[in-house]
């Protein structure tokens, strides 16, 4: 173990345990405030540990301006089951949309239990 190195007990004393639970305590703490401030770490979009609610913009064309808007959207559960269609085709389909002029990316997710995701096209 680990940690026997790091304590070196005189004798099995009630005061040795409570110290080798303290360390234990203590390095279980760094690591998870260390996961925990890494997690956001290089990603393509602002992610919260807690909350994540942001809107991006997804992409852009030089097609005018835009008279109609469409929106697909997604969901994930627990972050272990996924569903829905946040396509740019299902996003078209819904708005009548032909031409794209611009897209906007939304992501919405508390503490990785529900997440929900929206694209929203623009275009006519």
């Amino acid at each position: 173990m680990i940690l026997r190195g790091l304590i070196k007990p005189s004798g099995k004393t009630k005061l040795t345990n409570i110290r080798i639970v303290l360390v234990k305590k203590v390095l279980s703490t760094l690591a998870l405030a260390a996961s925990v401030s890494l997690a956001g770490c290089a990603t393509s979009m602002p992610v919260g540990v807690i909350l994540t609610d942001v809107t991006l913009p997804a992409g852009a064309t030089a097609n005018g301006e835009a008279t109609k808007v469409g929106r697909a959207k997604c969901q994930s559960i627990l972050v272990l089951v996924a569903q829905g269609d946040c396509s740019i085709e299902a996003a078209k389909a819904d708005g009548g949309i032909t031409e794209v002029t611009h897209m906007d990316w939304k992501a919405n997710n508390i503490l990785g239990v529900i997440g929900n995701y929206e694209l929203t096209v623009y275009g006519n």
